[in-house]
């Protein structure tokens, strides 16, 4: 049998996404806006490294949130959560439910990063809230959860507007910033191209700002449904990297189904899009 912790004690559950990102892995996930655990279980099991658990462009709230991460525990990808809003309330929130890795989005400068960073924070360096006795903290049988929680929160933020592009390097430069996602889609319609993350100045700021990201020292990340695309970022350094929406396998399995058993269903060819 395996050694058990002493009865009512449990050490601080390991980060295993943030280790492996601080070792230079690549790691490939797959976006999850269906706000229900039942299908994040289906895809925990399919070998993604990591699942992004959407609050911001799903109807998903905290108590999804906790389902999911329920839903995902036994499977080895690693979950990780987007907040609708940089907002420290929220943040507080899925942290307390169990939350350890977060994807902040819409990041436009270092001081909003900063924000970011103190919200996973206790005083006297941030300003999360404390409760002893939240899942996070096992209940509270985690010894020193307060001491020692940002040791395993992983904190990545958002580039994903003009403005944004700008301070690649400022933003990079907070202490607890633990990555940057590049967001093509928001970005594509700050760069004048609503809808469009393919147009030829939305891959060439992309493909840019993952060489920067990279130059200033941080792991770069990235979500395109395009295979292509996405082997391209890989070689160009992304080092988390997610290659589909659960939404978009469903709706275009579904489409290609049904078009090879009733032609006249045919749809009109699907856009690619990144949320």
């Amino acid at each position: 049998m395996s050694a058990q912790p002493a009865p009512g004690q449990w050490p601080l559950p390991p980060n295993a996404f943030k280790a492996a990102l601080s070792r230079g892995e690549q790691l490939i996930g797959l976006w999850c806006s269906l706000a229900d655990p039942y299908p994040a279980e289906i895809v925990a099991g399919a070998g993604f490294d990591w699942l992004l658990l959407d609050t911001e462009h799903s109807h998903a709230d905290v108590a999804t949130v906790l389902s999911q991460l329920q839903a995902v525990a036994p499977y080895p990808c690693s979950p990780v959560v987007r907040p609708p809003v940089n907002d420290p309330v929220v943040i507080k929130r899925l942290l307390d439910v169990g939350a350890q890795s977060l994807l902040i989005p819409q990041v436009e400068s270092a001081e909003e990063a900063r924000a970011a960073v103190a919200a996973t924070r206790y005083a006297p360096t941030g300003v999360r809230g404390v409760s002893a006795l939240t899942r996070a903290t096992r209940f509270g049988r985690v010894e020193d959860y307060a001491a020692l929680a940002h040791t395993e929160l992983c904190v990545l933020v958002q580039v994903e507007s003009r403005r944004a592009l700008g301070q690649i390097e400022r933003i990079a430069s907070v202490d607890g910033v633990d990555g940057i996602f590049i967001g093509p889609g928001d970005l594509a319609a700050s760069l004048g191209h609503p809808g469009d993350p393919n147009a030829p100045s939305v891959v060439a700021a992309v493909e840019e700002a993952i060489g920067r990201v990279r130059a200033a020292g941080k792991p770069a990340g990235l979500l395109t449904t395009n295979p292509a695309f996405a082997r391209r970022c890989i070689d160009l350094g992304t080092t988390f990297t997610a290659v589909g929406v659960d939404v978009g396998l469903l709706a275009r399995g579904a489409d290609l189904l049904a078009r090879t058993f009733t032609p006249q269903a045919a749809a009109p060819a699907a856009v690619n899009r990144s949320p």
